[in-house]
């Protein structure tokens, strides 16, 4: 019985193994044509524009409702223990920057783009666009995948930024115009609290986030195989991982940039 269930992990952790390989050397052969070809500028700005532009009102109503209801609950939690209303400011501002408006971009980001980046991708794949592709001799990396992943990771800090700037306007709404509280005083903490390494760890955090996601669903796509069903089963392979390892990957990005 303990053997049965040694050999199981062992096995697990194999095969868990092999396959983050995979992953790693998919990232390594793409950043080796990333620095050794010239970059696609036109196909980079398209794909900003998809994964950026596009999930724009996403994040912006995101950021928005996350900061009110951060801003709501924590009155609520404050007045419980009998003060500190004057602080929900601060801790809206110090939470959007530095958790809620990195990951919920990424996450909104995975949802909305990383999925559509494997779709598109594994289409291409199970009708035989890529090997097409290759067979008039372009390289598909750095023709389809070196732009996405580029795109992601510059365009997620901006995203990250209206979602930061949005909950902290939400919060405030909420805390001056339906708890009543000064608005004055919800801005000035802020400005006395905040800090602008707060602030860039939040855009580091959203820049990785972006290279996750596209990474990801460039990997997803480009190794996908049986059919419109592969192409389904890819497409939620994609956004479950790449949710999964965001979440895990925010807890030491936030044990590397926020620790003293």
């Amino acid at each position: 019985m303990v053997l049965e269930l040694v050999n199981a992990i062992g096995v697990s952790v194999i095969r868990l193994s092999n396959i983050f390989g995979y992953y790693v050397i998919f990232l390594y052969d793409v950043i080796k044509v990333m620095v050794t070809t010239k970059l696609k500028v036109s196909k980079l700005i398209v794909q900003m524009e998809q994964i950026g532009a596009n999930s724009f009102i996403i994040v912006v109503l995101t950021g928005t409702f996350s900061g009110a209801v951060l801003a709501l609950q924590t009155y609520e939690g404050f007045k419980r223990f009998g003060g500190g209303q004057e602080f929900i400011g601060p801790l809206v501002a110090l939470a959007m920057t530095r958790e809620l408006g990195p990951v919920f971009t990424g996450l909104m980001v995975t949802g909305r783009a990383g999925s559509a980046i494997t779709a598109e991708i594994g289409t291409m794949r199970i009708t035989e666009q890529l090997d097409a592709l290759q067979t008039l001799r372009i390289n598909v990396s750095q023709y389809l995948i070196v732009p996405r992943i580029v795109a992601g990771s510059i365009i997620l800090p901006f995203l990250s930024l209206f979602c930061m700037f949005f909950g902290i306007l939400g919060g405030y709404i909420v805390a001056v115009y339906y708890l009543g509280l000064n608005g004055e005083e919800y801005i000035s903490e802020i400005q006395k609290y905040l800090e602008f390494s707060d602030i860039r760890g939040g855009l580091i955090k959203s820049a990785v986030f972006g290279l996750i996601l596209s990474w990801v669903g460039c990997y997803k796509g480009f190794t996908t195989w049986g059919g419109a069903k592969g192409v389904g089963k890819s497409t939620t392979q994609s956004v479950v991982i790449s949710s999964i390892l965001i979440l895990i990957v925010n807890y030491f990005l936030a044990c590397f940039l926020f620790t003293s």
